[in-house]
Formats: C-alpha cells, structure tokens, sequence
C-alpha cells in the first residue's frame, strides 16, 4: 500500500500510458467533431482574451491556471485513494495514466452539447462552443504538470501556489476554477453580472 511518503511518481511506462490515455481522448473529441485547432486557423501559445472567439481554441489561455489546479487536485485524491483503498497491487507510478482519464473524461463531456449549452445560460462565457482538440490536449498537459507539480513540492507550497493561481485569475478576468464549479453548479445571478461587469 502506498504510505504518505509514497510520491505517485510515473516511470517511462506511466508516463507513455498518460499519453496513450490523452491520444484516445483527442481521438474521441475529433469523432465528436471538435475542431482540431482554432477555427481561425492560427495556432497561438497564448490568448488572452476570454470574451473572444479564440478563447478555449489555443494552447493556453486564462483557464490553463484552472487545469494546473486539478492536477493539484487529482494529486491528492489519487494519493488519498491509493491509502485508502491498499492499492499495494497497483504501482503508483499509474497514477498519473489514472489522472489524466479523469481530466480526459471531463474534457470530453465538457464539450458535449449539454454542459457547452450549460456554460452558455448560467455563465459569462455566452458565446462558448466547446474547446479545440489543441486546448483540450494542453489542458490535459497542464493538469499533468500540476499533478508531477504537487507530487514534488511540499503540500504547504502546492496549497499556496493554488490559492495564488485563484487570486490572480479573480483580479485578471474576475474568474477561476472556484467560480467555474460554482456558476456551473448553482448559478448565482449577482455573481454573474459581478463577473460581466468586468
């Protein structure tokens, strides 16, 4: 079983399974007719701009703070799930496969017709029509870098660096991942015309 000092480290065979994991998702979003890249046909490292046709099209952008948090997160969880459940017959190094299917599978659904209307009637992104296979692919390589972030760094210095990611992305575009879940989740109208205000 892995005990508290275990770091869930991917080897070379854990890390090939993670992007065997991220190519089948990209796979699955080209069947779902995502768009490869930005429609606009340029692809960018960065895009700035949320209220704009480019955003969630590029490879990074405002919301890539967000997806190194639930590398953050999903860190945590796989290391309090391999404890908790004496996954002694499943080496940690598969924990970084196992989290990037989790962030796989919310990129896929993310971009299903009923969670893109959903962003569209209770968030500020109106204009939302999914995420390009380009940023859904670096999003799955941000959660991964957060994930191999929170496996090295001390838990008081991953918890820091979140909780500055979600203040800086508040002040920039009056927006994180807090907000994210909390507006997908129970809609609160003056937190959204707080957030269009902006």
């Amino acid at each position: 079983m892995a005990q508290v000092g275990v770091r869930l480290m991917p080897d070379r065979a854990g890390i090939l399974a993670a992007l065997g994991v991220a190519i089948a998702v990209a796979i699955i979003l080209l069947g779902m007719h995502r768009p490869p890249i930005c429609p606009c046909g340029t692809i960018r490292l960065w895009h700035g701009v949320v209220e704009s046709a480019e955003n969630s099209q590029q490879i990074s952008d405002w919301y890539s703070f967000s997806h190194v948090i639930h590398g953050f997160l999903f860190y945590g969880a796989t290391h309090v799930v391999w404890r908790r459940f004496g996954l002694s017959e499943i080496s940690p190094k598969w924990a970084l496969a196992f989290a990037v299917l989790v962030e796989g599978a919310w990129e896929i659904l993310e971009n299903s017709p009923i969670i893109i209307d959903r962003y569209r009637a209770v968030t500020v992104s109106w204009g939302y029509s999914g995420d390009s296979v380009l940023n859904s692919v670096a999003d799955m390589g941000f959660m991964a870098l957060g994930f191999v972030f929170a496996a090295r760094a001390p838990v008081v210095v991953t918890v820091v660096t979140a909780i500055a990611f979600e203040l800086f992305t508040l002040t920039m575009i009056r927006d994180n991942l807090t907000l994210n879940v909390l507006m997908l989740a129970t809609p609160i109208e003056a937190v959204r015309e707080w957030q269009a205000a902006g």
